[in-house]
C-alpha cells in the first residue's frame, strides 16, 4: 500500500512538472497578458517596449497594419477594445523566437460601434535584448 501511495504521488509531481512553464515561456505569457491589456486600455509606452520596431499584425479581415499603424488605431480609439479573453493559448519557444497561439474573445466599439470578435490568434516573438518583443501576429475568425 505505502509502495502504491508513492507511486501515485511520484506520478502526481511528474505531471506536474511537465506541465510548468519554463522561466522562459512565463515571460512570454507575461508580455502577453501587457499586451492584452494595453489593447484594452491603450498606453503607448507599454507597446513601444513590447512590439519589434518591423511588427507585421495581421487582421482577420485581411488588413495588415506596421507598429505605427497598429498602435495610432488604438490610441486613437479607433480600436476599441472594450474586454478581451484569451483560452487555451500555448507556448513553444524555437531559439529566440515564440511560437504563442490563443483564442482571442472580445467585446469592441470601433468607431463608435459595438460588435464580438472570436479569433484564433497566432502571435510570433522574438528575443532582443533579453526581452521578448512580438514580431507578428495573424488571426482568424472562428466560425
Amino acid at each position: 500500500m505505502k509502495k502504491l501511495i508513492l507511486l501515485s504521488t511520484l506520478f502526481i509531481l511528474n505531471l506536474s512538472f511537465i506541465n510548468a512553464q519554463s522561466a522562459e515561456e512565463t515571460k512570454i505569457s507575461e508580455t502577453v497578458e501587457m499586451l492584452r491589456k494595453a489593447m484594452i486600455n491603450p498606453d503607448k509606452a507599454i507597446f513601444e517596449k513590447i512590439i519589434h520596431q518591423d511588427l507585421s499584425y495581421g487582421h482577420s479581415g485581411g488588413n495588415i497594419e506596421t507598429k505605427a499603424m497598429f498602435i495610432e488605431a488604438l490610441v486613437s480609439g479607433n480600436s476599441d477594445f472594450k474586454t478581451i479573453d484569451l483560452t487555451e493559448q500555448t507556448v513553444k519557444i524555437v531559439g529566440n523566437t515564440a511560437i504563442v497561439r490563443h483564442k482571442l474573445f472580445a467585446e469592441t466599439a470601433n468607431k463608435g460601434i459595438p460588435s464580438t470578435t472570436k479569433l484564433n490568434v497566432l502571435l510570433i516573438f522574438q528575443k532582443v535584448k533579453g526581452n521578448w518583443v512580438l514580431l507578428a501576429r495573424q488571426a482568424a475568425k472562428i466560425v
